[in-house]
């Protein structure tokens, strides 16, 4: 039986679909994704926590659902759209379906629409509020709840995602777990002599503690609330910084244990992890009209001259505008010119705002986890 789905988007504009997944009803921040694959990795990030996320590739779905493909333990984001549902998965690794794993997941799908018209307007006028719902179906009644939903400005999404204890990271990498092809620096030293990093994790993706173990790390993982003083107590030789949902600025807590970290450990950011890294050290923050949400961003490192084509999901950035002294923009975006990576120029602090372990493709960026292995083992960090 086919069920409707209807989006309305702040704006007042309306689509309406066919429904798969769970029912119900949702709000969050309308946005989209350029990849061509990687959807089962997309649904688990929860850097998409508190938003609907619009593939722009026409099918999706067809080579199903696998357990060990999962960036997190569940869903995060909040309602999932596509053009096309593949409706058999052929993959000798799929477990289920992607119809099954939304409605085991109690996520709304929404096929059948022009995804085309639906990202044309969020790059023309932004990304928005929606809502999506199987179970409104008036048109006038779903675009006065979208208009007035919250935001996502100014929410604290990261205490949604977030662990709630310290944990040490014992997963292998796996035989699909997509090692890096770089040399790995720490790879003859045993567990006593690895360098000992905490990750703090805002909505951190697996394959991060995976790439900073496969670089000879030993990691521990701690909640995004937690203090300098809980981190320095677990002796790190290293604090990492990690990605996760929504806007920084409201994240006091988290600029000022960083603050209180600066200077005292190398540390290493990523994507959300960057951004509180830079609000840490003076600089200022602002949110992207759209976004960036694909694998194939051109970034280009300006100590080397090489791009890298980068995978990216983030919907704000650290502006070129009032950069302190002791902070250094390292990378740039080819698509836009926005801040790509930054550095301390007086402590050992570096960031990125793409994620060097996705790998979707390329493998340019895994040399910024033996990067952060280096600076742990240099005497000058010690």
């Amino acid at each position: 039986m086919t069920r409707i789905a209807k989006l309305a988007l702040a704006d007042g504009t309306v689509f309406t679909g066919t429904a798969f997944g769970a029912d119900g009803e949702v709000y969050g921040e309308v946005c989209f994704n350029t990849s061509m694959t990687g959807y089962q990795e997309i649904l688990t990030d929860p850097s998409y926590c508190g938003q609907i996320v619009t593939m722009t590739y026409p099918l999706i779905g067809n080579y199903g659902i696998n357990s060990e493909d999962a960036e997190s333990r569940g869903i995060f984001l909040r309602g999932f759209i596509i053009r096309e549902l593949s409706p058999v998965p052929s993959n000798f690794r799929s477990e289920q379906s992607l119809d099954d794993y939304l409605k085991q997941n109690n996520v709304i799908g929404l096929e059948g629409i022009d995804t085309r018209s639906l990202v044309r307007r969020i790059r023309v006028h932004g990304a928005m509020t929606g809502v999506l719902s199987t179970t409104d179906l008036d048109d006038a009644s779903l675009i006065a709840k979208a208009q007035s939903s919250p935001e996502l400005v100014g929410q604290d999404l990261v205490r949604e995602v977030m662990p709630t204890d310290n944990a040490e990271w014992q997963e292998g990498l796996g035989p699909f777990a997509r090692p890096s092809s770089l040399a790995t620096p720490g790879a003859d030293l045993n567990d006593d002599s690895r360098p000992h990093v905490v990750a703090i994790d805002y909505g951190m993706k697996l394959n991060i503690p995976r790439h900073l173990k496969e670089a000879g790390c030993k990691v521990t993982i701690v909640p995004g609330t937690s203090t300098a003083e809980e981190i320095l107590a677990l002796n790190p030789d290293g604090v990492f910084l990690s990605n996760g949902p929504g806007d920084p600025r409201p994240l006091d807590y988290a600029i000022k244990t960083i603050q209180d970290l600066l200077g005292q450990k190398p540390i290493f950011g990523i994507c959300l992890g960057q951004q509180l890294l830079g609000l840490a050290s003076g600089c200022e923050i602002f949110k992207l009209r759209f976004g960036h949400r694909g694998a194939n961003q051109p970034v280009l490192n300006k100590a080397t001259g090489r791009v890298e084509i980068t995978t990216q999901n983030h919907g704000f950035a650290v502006t070129t505008e009032n950069l302190p002294d002791n902070v250094e923009v390292t990378h740039i975006n080819l698509n836009d010119q926005t801040v790509e990576g930054i550095r301390r120029t007086d402590v050992p602090a570096f960031g990125v705002q793409y994620h060097p372990e996705a790998a979707a493709g390329p493998h340019d960026s895994h040399y910024l986890f033996n990067q952060f292995f280096e600076m742990m083992c240099s005497p000058a960090s010690t």
